[in-house]
């Protein structure tokens, strides 16, 4: 079967062949449009999502202008239907006043003259002329009897020029009026009464006071869901930073310690190394360090995660801090290449605190001083404790390179570490970021606290509160 197409004989091998080059052609476009809308979404989210701000704001002012007109026009046909009765009331009073059989006759010719306009001409033509403050108290009742209370004011007016005849009480007029249809008093219609509505903000704001609050909440909720949006990105990109950094870090940290132990141990395998014992030795005691060292890290990162998911409990107990700030002290200046001087001020001599976990963060404290030391000179780290307030205090200080008060905000997070101190993919010191955050989650699971200070280039002071023993409570006391 053959096909006319475009002035040419096409078979149906040749369709088919068009077919399927159409259907690729469309599919790679496609392809081509969705890697395009996923490399851009970063600019099209904040596009997006600010659209979607103004639409709401401007469907919310949609509502409320429509709102607005509907209310104006039943506050227009209330005020209409007001004056109307009240003038026909006023003409009945005054036609009551007139002689017994009095008669008003008329009708109208045509529909443009009200009927009720013959007995208002006939009745003022009498000598009976219209009472503006009569008009005016019973439009006060009426206007009352349909929920309004706002200021108003009748007025008599020519229908054709609008120009003001009388008028019942003396108000100035402004811009925000309502202005009802004019009654007819004259057959000829070059006179008519109408009603003033004179900034009915009260009734309008009693009309559509629950629909404006209910707009300002929902346009608070969108405009709050919104800049929680925005944090929530903002908290991904930090996040997926960190990831970054932390992966970085980790591979940077553990690289170093693996390719020893592998160093090692191939040196180990070697039939030569039977025969040189102390090399041996050495090799092995390396491994050991190296493995101690990835453990450590692995065990901190467990301990944070379970201190973080209050699934550890403190084993607290009566700490001597000396002992245990003397073997902080030697293991420091074992492995120390910079000269090392520690000094202890020891007023609280024990604390109630898990053992393991305090000791701990105090090593974590003072490897921090040892690695954001000065590059020349020499380190010195200062401990002191004491009692007081009902709490013990352990403080740390050193007179390192310091941090900012800006990175004093974040430098107990997870992964964070200040800007003074953080090392680049280049830069000389190495980390996951969790030595203070580990020192954080151990105070708060004591119970307590820590807090930092710091001047730029001179000294870091970490201090750590933990609830204080009774008795060193009463001590300090006397």
């Amino acid at each position: 079967m053959n096909v006319y197409l475009c002035g040419q004989i096409v078979t149906m091998k040749k369709m088919n062949d068009i077919k399927l080059w159409c259907t690729l052609y469309i599919k790679r476009h496609f392809v081509v449009l969705v890697k395009m809308w996923q490399s851009r979404k970063k600019v099209y989210l904040p596009f997006f999502t600010s659209l979607g701000l103004v639409a709401a704001i401007a469907i919310q002012g949609v509502w409320l202008n429509n709102t607005y007109i509907l209310i104006e026009e039943n506050l227009r046909k209330e005020s209409s239907e007001a004056i109307a009765e009240a003038v026909r009331k006023e003409a009945s009073i005054r036609f009551a006043t007139t002689p017994k059989g009095t008669s008003i006759d008329g009708s109208s010719k045509n529909d443009t003259v009200p009927e009720n306009t013959f007995f208002y001409e006939g009745i003022t033509n009498l000598g009976y002329p219209m009472n503006m403050d009569t008009v005016d108290s019973i439009a006060s009742v009426l206007l009352k009897e349909y929920g309004i209370e706002d200021d108003f004011v009748v007025c008599e007016v020519k229908l054709r020029s609008r120009e003001l005849l009388r008028q019942s009480k003396i108000l100035n007029f402004s811009r925000d009026t309502i202005r009802s249809k004019a009654v007819p008093v004259r057959t000829d219609l070059s006179e008519g009464v109408e009603l003033l509505l004179i900034n009915p903000y009260k009734t309008f704001f009693e009309r559509m006071g629950l629909l404006m609050i209910a707009s300002f909440i929902m346009l608070v909720l969108v405009i709050g869901c919104i800049v929680y949006q925005i944090k929530v990105i903002i908290y991904q990109k930090k996040v997926a930073k960190l990831r970054e950094d932390f992966s970085y870090a980790m591979i940077h940290d553990m690289k170093t310690p693996l390719s020893s132990i592998m160093m090692c141990s191939d040196a180990l395998n070697d039939d030569k190394i039977e025969n040189m014992p102390e090399l041996k030795k050495s090799f092995l005691g390396v491994v050991k360090s190296e493995t101690v060292h990835l453990l450590k890290l692995i065990n901190k990162l467990l301990t944070i995660s379970k201190l973080e998911s209050h699934k550890l409990t403190m084993v607290k107990e009566k700490v001597q801090l000396e002992p245990m700030l003397g073997r902080i002290r030697e293991t420091f200046k074992a492995k120390s290449t910079k000269p090392l001087y520690f000094t202890l001020n020891l007023q609280a001599r024990e604390v109630d605190a898990d053992k393991e976990y305090l000791e701990e963060a105090v090593y974590n404290l003072v490897d921090n001083a040892v690695k954001y030391s000065k590059d020349e000179g020499e380190v010195e780290v200062e401990i002191t404790s004491e009692c007081s307030g009902g709490y013990s205090c352990i403080k740390v200080r050193d007179n390192g390179i310091g941090f900012s008060e800006e990175d004093k905000r974040k430098i107990f997070d997870k992964f964070e570490r200040g800007s003074a101190i953080k090392s680049s993919r280049l830069g000389k010191v190495a980390g996951f970021g969790l030595g203070l955050n580990y020192v954080y989650q151990v105070m708060e699971a004591h119970g307590g606290t820590v807090t930092a200070s710091s001047v730029v280039g001179k000294f870091s002071e970490f201090t750590l509160y933990m609830p204080a023993l009774e008795e060193e409570d009463t001590e300090n006391k006397e």
